[in-house]
């Protein structure tokens, strides 16, 4: 059954024409992800522990480990690494130290967790980021990176062909291909832009009926029609907030040490897509995101919203059984900024946990100042082992209020039976009874009050920089602020009452903000088109592409942070003569732009795959559209100690693949096969491994 269902996935996507494009030539970069893990594990971890004696300066034993062909050329031991296999890697026996011969470092033994994540960064192929020469750069001119400046707002470029053009987006697109003599590629025909909007849109194949009534609607606003009934549908919500769930790492598990049921993650899922179907502004969006729980509202419904939008800051993994609390609760503070730094601003601000950011101007200073906003916010409960995060009440205060005298009655009657029992007379016995049968009763008629995963505000502090990361080796105070490049004229002020979330999040959405706008409108691009604008989508420093159209982009830019309107942003892209295109390339355009970076043709795209399997339910008639709630059959924060899901949800469902539980560690199968994105990192971008052939 598997089988035919991955073959007939095949066919639809074959159907729509979706071959992938072929990727750039040249070195492949190590995926993001991997970056940070050496970053802030392993690169901290060499040069506290092993550099002194097999660095640049001294090799024992004629073996250096401060570069990756250093580490697998070895020593007189011979090489250090076996790349992919750590049992059989000698590094990895030393500092386990279970061979008296030979035993690394000198003068002790690595934590179980740092002989861990060299385990680990071993398994998953040795990375080890070198790229120097852009990191090189003076920081004169690396301030200057475009990212950092904000958006201007260019004119729209003048083009012969006036009857090509739909919309101003589409001259800065033919004034590039003017410039190297090409032309765009025709229209397409109209089955193909009906399929191209539907899924695009909605993440569903076009009915029969759909396609009929286009085809024969002559009208000269006839694909408009399509694009405002598409942007209509609750569908739309589904489709455009599952993007956003990436770039937000949703899971419904904890993953990492402790596999713990996220079993009220659900409701952040619920909150994405309503807010993309109700067209939220996305300034609005990311303030609930970040600080919901600190902006003002009489109406307990949007109270409610807004505490469960903060579920954004608390879904990534965590630790839990992390013996070093202090330790873990800077983990969970530097996942929180990487999460925002990626997100929102396209940087990997995680990189600087350690050292100044080798590549972007972003330095420890700049880390920590963010670091104290994220430390006075509180996310978990405790952090004992087994640590426990916190989840914000949703109920009103009657709900609350009878919460805590039922809590109490159960106190009372706990502590009686305790006493009674205790003296052990035939007196007690009847009451003892009579007791035990009111607090079962009780028990069984708890009141219920829901709760989401999300934040709050805790003790509020300025955190030191920690030196190499280390939370034992602390230097200068730093006050909470934001990264000195991005600040602008009009930094944001934070003072000691307030953590500082709300003040981060309104200064991120600032109209002239370098980064936030052109973030967001480069992803929207992306997933339209097939590639953004920036070919990066999560970096915009300056390990990242620059723009194929940078005039192009930051006029977008400027016309979505006008009104922050999602569904607007659609029908400019997609009512102009570029989205239109069919994927046609004619052999001059084939030899001078074979990568497509001027966007004169459609790429041919193949689906991901919760389209590939909602599209073989919606054409067989089984698709169930139910919308919101949640199918993990386990309670919130129990165990999945085997790591697998097959106890925790049933993949038979036949609802959208939206509300499948992500279970990380554990991605269901048919997603894993067709690249669906490791929901421990935020993902702005999807592989294509998996092709028709």
């Amino acid at each position: 059954m598997l089988r035919r269902a991955i073959f007939a996935g095949f066919c639809i996507a074959s159907w729509l024409g979706a071959s992938p494009e072929p990727g750039r030539a040249g070195e492949k970069q190590t995926p993001p992800e991997q970056v940070r893990f050496f970053e802030t594990s392993i690169r901290p971890l060499l040069a506290t522990h092993c550099q002194k004696c097999h660095g640049a300066k001294k090799q024992e034993g004629n073996l250096r480990l401060d570069a990756r062909e250093h580490i697998l050329k070895g020593g007189e031991r011979g090489p250090a690494v076996v790349v992919g296999q750590p049992d059989k890697s000698l590094l990895i026996q030393a500092v386990r130290q279970t061979d008296k011969n030979l035993r690394m470092p000198d003068g002790g033994k690595l934590s179980e967790r740092e002989i861990a994540d060299l385990t680990r960064w071993i398994a998953m192929g040795l990375p080890y980021p070198q790229r120097e020469p852009i990191a090189k750069a003076d920081g004169a001119k690396k301030k200057d990176w475009w990212a950092f400046k904000a958006p201007g707002d260019p004119v729209v470029p003048k083009v012969k062909d006036m009857a090509w053009p739909q919309s101003p987006l589409d001259h800065f697109i033919l004034a590039q291909l003017n410039h190297k003599g090409l032309k765009p590629a025709p229209r397409a025909d109209r089955r193909t832009l009906i399929r191209r909007a539907t899924y695009d849109l909605i993440g569903l194949p076009p009915t029969p009926e759909e396609i009929d009534a286009f085809v024969n609607d002559k009208a000269p606003g006839a694909f408009a029609k399509v694009v405002d009934r598409l942007l209509a549908s609750p569908h739309y919500g589904e489709r455009w907030g599952r993007h956003w769930l990436d770039i937000a790492r949703y899971a419904d598990s904890n993953g990492l040490d402790e596999n713990v049921a996220f079993g009220n993650a659900w409701r952040y899922r619920d909150f994405v897509v309503a807010a993309f179907n109700a067209d939220m502004p996305y300034d609005q969006f990311l303030l609930e995101q970040l600080a919901g729980d600190l902006l003002a509202t009489d109406d307990p419904a949007v109270r409610q919203r807004r505490l469960i939008a903060t579920g954004f800051l608390s879904l990534g993994p965590k630790v839990i059984a992390e013996v070093d609390e202090r330790k873990m609760e800077m983990d969970i503070v530097d996942e929180q900024i990487d999460t925002v730094g990626r997100s929102i601003l396209a940087l990997t601000l995680g990189c600087a946990r350690c050292h100044d950011h080798k590549f972007d101007p972003v330095k420890m200073d700049d880390y920590y100042g963010l670091a104290g906003i994220f430390k006075s916010t509180k996310t978990m409960e405790h952090f004992k082992k087994i640590a426990r995060w916190h989840e914000n009440t949703l109920g009103s205060p009657n709900d609350i209020v009878r919460k805590a005298e039922h809590d109490k009655l159960v106190a009372r009657l706990k502590t009686e039976i305790k006493t009674l029992t205790a003296k052990k007379t035939d007196d007690t016995k009847t009451r003892v009874k009579q007791l035990r049968d009111e607090l079962a009763r009780l028990e069984k008629n708890a009141p219920v009050i829901a709760t989401a995963l999300g934040v709050t505000e805790g003790h509020v502090i300025d955190v030191p920089i920690h030196k190499r990361g280390n939370h034992l080796k602390l230097g200068a105070i730093v006050p909470r602020r934001v990264p000195e490049v991005l600040a602008g004229t009009k930094p944001p002020s934070f003072d000691a009452r307030h953590s500082g979330r709300l003040e981060l999040a309104r200064w991120l959405v600032q109209r002239d903000h370098p980064l936030t706008a052109r973030v967001m409108v480069n992803r929207l691009w992306r997933w339209h088109f097939g590639q953004g604008i920036v070919r990066t989508p999560d970096n915009f420093g300056l390990l990242g592409e620059v723009p194929d159209n940078p005039e192009l982009l930051d006029w977008l830019a400027r016309r979505f942070a006008d009104g922050w309107s999602l569904k607007a942003m659609h029908r400019v892209i997609m009512l102009s003569s570029t989205y239109q295109m069919s994927s046609y390339q004619d052999p001059k355009t084939a030899a001078l732009d074979p990568e497509n970076r001027l966007h004169g043709r459609a790429l041919a795209r193949r689906l991901e795959a919760e389209a590939i399997r909602d599209a073989l339910l919606a054409v067989s008639g089984g698709l169930d559209p139910t919308m919101g709630g949640s199918l993990l059959h386990v309670p919130n924060r129990a165990y999945l100690f085997d790591h697998t899901s097959k106890d925790l949800t049933n993949y038979d469902s036949k609802r959208r693949s939206l509300y499948l539980p992500v279970i990380r560690n554990n991605v269901y199968d048919v997603f894993q096969l067709f690249d669906f994105p490791d929901p421990g990192f935020p993902s702005g971008d999807r592989a294509t491994t998996t092709v028709a052939p």
